[in-house]
């Protein structure tokens, strides 16, 4: 017999939260060890496309060693022996840091980018197929001279050489994630017309009025459908588009320089008007026997061009800095772009000698051999976007495959491209050009609308017959320098070697596209200015609308001759700013344009460098201090008109009471610049936007001369607007007041003081591809940001926002430079993101913050300077014991 004490023990059980808790870290430990595995392998994935910066790397092609140093924020200096040696290893540093960004690149100025991206690119590719820049960029290099050529193709060999070490992931990330969509992807050998072609990029980004010239347009069939008359709208588009104010904002030369004439290889583009004769050349021919011979779709790549795109540049001679030599700034405006579309570099022959000349250093375009800004050992320059109209808009009358042309009927060219698709059928594209250019509409919509209604736009009704014939249609053709072939991409060389100002001037005049002011210092205490840039002279338009292009009487008939542009060599006044403005008046013999910036920039500079330098001679951080300026000139009259307004509210009168103690500069920590903004945009859209026939508001330097005028004139119509029940000057200011401290409370809520312009106004760095592909874990892989800033639009600080849309920054000082050329070790420099173009990599955007800030760091430039400022030496050896 058992007892109790016998009978077997239950098995035990465990509490239910015991059992729960083991179950729950077993789920956790395997979701730590799935996302430690991803997290490796994502690490992994990430860091393997880092590139070498140390060792030694033997290269097929190379003739001798090459040693490529690299500062703190992986700057590369390159020394060479040789030329080929130089350019071959610039190629190879390009691929190494940014070799994603340079074949994106290089499929946008192809129309191919739906091979990369798939059938959402169509129309992107189709539009850059019609426009040609691949074919243009092709036709350069045939007519290169074999030195030039030679820099190309060594260029290429090099960018190749790093090619054929690595694939997919190993070449950047970006190529781990297409991989996913697109597996089949692979890149293809680098050329030289993949190079050329980015500088029809910068161009179409630099294109300066087409969109003015489209919305005048449209605005004028909008106009003419609201039942204004010919002279009404006229009149209302005068006053939306004002003149230059000349009598309040300063020109580049108000006096020509006269200088020698300029002994250039450079032709004048032979001109035709005539289809069939081919399309506009220029020769690219140069001799380089000795080095004192030798003499920037795309809003894919570089940003979209809007409120902000220009930049700024000045040049101070000895007469006026604490050294006795000159200062040069410079600091390009583009859109935000991740990677920047800058890359720092220094180029140095290991001994200058007229084989090897180069000992160069600034600012490069990935994909480009050279550097496009900075300075020699004797020589210093900078760019400015030039702001002539070189673009435009024509209406052709179409009659099936023809057009008429002075009364008769001709041909229309026509060429056939294939789009290739990824994941998709291939596109076949018809391409249709008249003797003006191809034909746009139907591609963008903009193009499309005029060609439905280009009548109230034309200077003329049509005149000939044909006009009558019930068959014929609108379409509109792009006449543009760029379209032509030219000798920009020699010009950059022809730079970098530079000695004096008529070996500048040589530069200059081979500079065609994009046209850009050039400033000029040198180690010898000079300083000057030349407009180059191929400039046409037109017939009887002035192409501020678009043009009859049935009749030739409208077309170009030349250019303007080289010698005849403006230049300024040493001026009286000591200094030259250019920042878009206007470049001579309008006494010059040529005209130039009429859409040029309106000039508050570059009166601020002005104002600033006279101010500064009546009280003590300029320094460098005198130049840097300038650069970061940003009083908001309309900001002040706003300030003043609303001093007798009445405000209804107490918050609206203590955000206007905010306004009387400000300095008017847009500071990022500032509630006043906040209030003063968004006081602006609401002001703005009440006059303009928010109208029964609404009324443009891009273009904030053209509001403000236009606003400007009206707060001097409170009898203006437009002050009255039935569409919001206001009438007059006093009660749209005060509406625009109480509905900016709504918004604004609304945001950054109702303590004023709190209020500040730098969230605002805040930076977000995107990638141009990945960056906005709409999913979430892949744009935290490559975007960065949002960064506080400072600046705003039409100011010096030059970061620009869109009116009505948001105010966060879109365009930016794409870099910032200061060069002492009375040493050339104490110039300083920074650009927007980083050297790098590897997200996750330490030099991927570690400039943003100080680019941000306005600090500038040091620019080693002497051998013992880049010695000391190194930090990793990667030596580039031949193979196989080449050399």
């Amino acid at each position: 017999m058992t007892t109790d004490s016998e009978t077997p023990a239950a098995p035990s059980r465990r509490p239910l939260a015991t059992r729960i808790g083991r179950i729950a870290f077993l789920v956790v430990a395997a979701i730590v060890v799935v996302a430690v595995a991803a997290a490796v392998f994502v690490t992994w994935t990430i860091q393997r496309s880092f590139p070498q910066t140390g060792g030694t790397l033997a290269l097929d092609g190379l003739k001798a060693e090459v040693t490529v140093q690299r500062d703190d924020s992986g700057i590369p200096t390159i020394t060479a022996d040789s030329t080929h040696d130089l350019f071959y290893a610039e190629g190879f540093v390009h691929a190494q840091d940014r070799f994603f960004e340079m074949d994106f690149r290089r499929h946008v100025t192809a129309g191919r980018v739906s091979e990369m991206f798939g059938e959402s690119q169509i129309g992107t590719d189709s539009f850059l197929r019609t426009l040609g820049w691949r074919d243009v960029a092709e036709a350069e290099v045939a007519a290169m001279d074999e030195t030039t050529l030679g820099y190309y193709e060594a260029y290429a060999d090099g960018v190749n050489a790093y090619l054929s070490t690595r694939s997919g992931a190993e070449l950047s990330l970006e190529y781990a994630v297409i991989g996913m969509q697109n597996p089949d992807y692979a890149p293809e050998p680098w050329t030289p017309a993949d190079s050329v072609a980015w500088l029809k990029a910068m161009a179409w980004d630099l294109r300066t009025n087409i969109e003015d010239e489209t919305e005048r347009a449209l605005l004028a069939a909008d106009l003419a459908a609201s039942g204004s008359d010919t002279a009404e709208t006229q009149a209302t588009i005068e006053q939306l588009y004002p003149p230059y104010p000349f009598e309040q904002n300063p020109v580049i030369v108000p006096k020509i320089s006269s200088v020698p004439a300029t002994e250039t290889d450079a032709d004048a583009a032979a001109f035709t008007t005539d289809a069939d004769t081919g399309i506009q050349k220029a020769s690219t021919t140069i001799e380089w026997q000795t080095a004192s011979d030798v003499i920037e779709a795309a809003s894919l790549l570089v940003g979209d061009v809007g409120e902000g795109i220009g930049s700024n540049s000045w040049v101070v001679s000895g007469a006026l800095t604490e050294s006795g030599l000159p200062l040069l700034s410079n600091d390009p405006h583009l859109g935000a772009a991740l990677p920047s579309v800058w890359y720092q570099m220094q180029l140095k022959c290991s001994k200058v000698t007229d084989s090897c000349p180069f000992d160069v250093g600034g600012f490069s375009f990935s994909g480009l051999p050279g550097i496009v800004i900075g300075h020699n050992q004797q020589v210093a320059w900078g760019f400015t976007n030039l702001t002539t109209d070189v673009t435009d808009l024509y209406v052709e009358m179409i009659e099936g495959d023809q057009y008429w042309r002075d009364g008769a009927l001709v041909p229309i060219d026509e060429r056939t491209e294939t789009i290739e698709v990824a994941g998709g059928d291939d596109v076949t594209l018809k391409v249709r050009s008249t003797v003006h250019g191809p034909i746009i509409s139907g591609l963008v919509d903009d193009f499309t609308a005029l060609a439905e209604d280009p009548e109230p736009a034309l200077p003329t009704l049509p005149t000939q017959p044909a006009v009558s014939a019930p068959d014929h249609e609108y379409a509109v053709s792009l006449r543009w320098t760029a379209l032509d072939p030219g000798t920009a991409s020699t010009a950059i060389f022809a730079l970098a070697t530079a000695k004096d100002f008529d070996d500048f001037r040589r530069a200059a005049s081979l500079f065609d596209v994009p046209a850009q002011n050039l400033i000029y210092a040198d180690t010898a205490g000079n300083i000057g200015y030349q407009a180059p840039g191929r400039l046409p002279v037109r017939g009887a338009g002035d192409g501020w609308m678009p043009q009859p292009g049935w009749d030739s009487a409208y077309d170009w008939t030349g250019f303007i001759p080289f010698e005849d542009l403006p230049v300024s060599y040493n001026p009286a006044s000591g200094y030259i700013v250019t920042a878009n403005n206007a470049i001579v008046t309008d006494d010059y013999d040529y005209f130039l344009s009429k859409d040029w910036d309106y000039g508050y920039r570059a009166a601020r500079i002005a104002h600033l460098i006279e101010r500064r330098s009546a009280t003590a001679p300029l320094t460098a951080q005198d130049m840097r201090d300038i650069q970061m300026d940003s009083e908001m000139w309309i900001g002040k009259q706003l300030a003043a008109a609303l001093v007798d307004v009445e405000v209804s509210g107490a918050g609206p009168r203590e955000a206007v009471e905010l306004l009387r103690g400000w300095d008017a500069q847009n500071e990022a920590s500032s509630a006043a610049a906040a209030y003063a903004n968004v006081l602006w945009s609401n002001l703005v859209q009440n006059l303009f936007a928010e109208r029964e026939q609404p009324l443009p508001i891009d273009g904030q330097g053209r509001l403000f001369t236009v606003v400007g005028a009206l707060l001097d004139d409170p009898s203006d119509p437009l002050w009255t607007n039935t569409a919001i029940d206001v009438a007059g000057m006093d009660e749209m200011l005060a509406l625009s007041a109480e509905e900016a401290y709504d918004e604004l409370s609304g945001l950054q809520g109702t303590a004023v003081d709190a209020w500040n312009w730098g969230e605002l106004h805040a930076l977000t760095l995107t990638s141009s591809t990945l960056g906005e592909s709409g999913i979430a874990p892949i744009e935290w892989l490559f975007n960065r940001g949002p960064y506080p800033v400072s600046g705003g639009a039409s100011v010096v600080d030059a970061t620009g926002w869109k009116l009505g849309a948001s105010y966060a920054t879109t365009t930016v000082p794409s870099m910032r430079m200061v060069v002492d050329l009375s040493d050339f070790d104490a110039s300083t420099w920074i650009h927007l993101t980083g050297a790098s173009g590897h997200a996750f990599h330490e030099h991927y955007t570690d400039q943003t913050e100080r680019w941000a800030a306005g600090v500038q760091q040091p620019w080693a430039f002497s051998a013992k300077a880049v010695d000391a400022a190194t930090t990793q030496t990667l030596v580039l050896t031949p193979a196989g014991g080449e050399g």
